[in-house]
């Protein structure tokens, strides 16, 4: 038992392995397509350009592949090939479920560990030879698919009805602990679920006139990336090769606004850099409150900073919540020996 709890950062990091390919090819493409086309007041990143448009298309197409790769690897590395297919299955529901990337490191695991268990199973002579491309796979995908349909995915989306109407409550508070909150939120799982409640109700507040609350949640956004791209530059040896080369990326599409950038290192040592992105975000976005930042459009990042009211506060926060979370993941983190 103590072995395989050893192992387990180990088929986290097959599946990051693996990931940060398509999460470079995706952000970066999205980041340069909405660089060359900028944010509208109101709405937001508007790509109107065909090639821009194609070049968004693309690294769209990519993205939605980040989460279900992920997944499949790191059943790949619990249960080897016979994992890779339901790991695939698993990390596609859980984006339809919209579950995250915490949802697919759930359905890696419970495909890696599913796979293995069936691969261990004493069948008769005849039967071996068809389990590993017929019955794992389509038994192993079976179970992981009702778990993440009926266990997982409906208190998924109660928990973020609840948080939707528990965001409305506070709106009226105090605007600092609002604005921690959100910020932690956008931080949590970056893209997935939680971010998506913080987002979405920030974005809504546009259309009621209200700026200030969206300018937090700019700020939050563009900090996971921006602060795990400089922790690589700082601390360069407490990063694996892949994870250097990903920081570089991160910058890219944190300037750009794009939090799954920070993604491939929360999956890979989820310990250390989830609390990390959340602290550096919540204080950059309490910054960005005590200093009145407005944004007029659904986005974050610099790439913002045209629609933004009080500009210079929010390079303060950003940069604030950036060293704040590089400074402390890397504190946190121990140097790595590459395999």
């Amino acid at each position: 038992m103590k072995e395989e709890l050893k192992r387990i950062r180990e088929y986290l990091m097959t599946g990051v392995s693996y990931m940060i390919p398509i999460v470079v090819i995706g952000g970066v493409l999205i980041a340069f397509s909405i660089a060359l086309s900028g944010v509208q007041e109101g709405k937001g990143a508007v790509v109107t350009n065909p090639l821009l448009k194609s070049m968004m298309d693309i690294g769209t197409a990519a993205f939605s592949m980040m989460v279900p790769v992920l997944a499949g690897f790191i059943a790949y590395g619990i249960a080897d090939r016979p994992g890779i297919a339901p790991g695939l299955v698993g990390g596609v529901l859980a984006n339809q479920l919209k579950a995250g990337f915490l949802g697919g490191i759930i359905a890696g695991f419970i495909a890696g560990y599913v796979a293995r268990w069936i691969k261990n199973w004493n069948v008769p002579k005849n039967l071996r030879p068809i389990m590993p491309i017929f019955v794992i796979p389509l038994l192993t995908s079976l179970i992981v698919g009702y778990l993440m349909i009926y266990v997982i995915g409906s208190p998924i989306s109660n928990i973020m009805d609840a948080m939707t109407n528990w965001l409305r409550t506070m709106s009226t508070g105090n605007a600092v602990v609002l604005a921690m909150i959100m910020g932690a939120m956008i931080a949590f799982d970056m893209g997935g679920p939680v971010n998506k409640v913080a987002f979405l109700f920030g974005a809504a507040m546009i259309a009621e006139g209200i700026y200030t609350i969206m300018g937090p949640v700019a700020v939050a956004i563009c900090i996971p990336p921006l602060g795990m791209g400089v922790a690589t530059m700082l601390a360069p040896n407490k990063y694996t090769e892949a994870e250097r080369e990903a920081g570089l990326g991160a910058i890219v599409m944190g300037m750009i606004g794009i939090t799954e950038g920070a993604i491939p290192f929360a999956a890979a040592d989820p310990l250390r850099v989830i609390p990390s992105i959340m602290i550096g975000s919540s204080i950059g976005a309490a910054v960005a409150a005590i200093g009145k930042v407005g944004d007029h459009a659904p986005h974050g990042g610099p790439i913002v900073l045209p629609v933004v009211d009080n500009k210079l506060m929010f390079i303060v926060a950003i940069l604030i919540g950036v060293a704040v979370t590089a400074l402390l993941v890397n504190f946190l983190k121990k140097p790595v020996e590459e395999q």
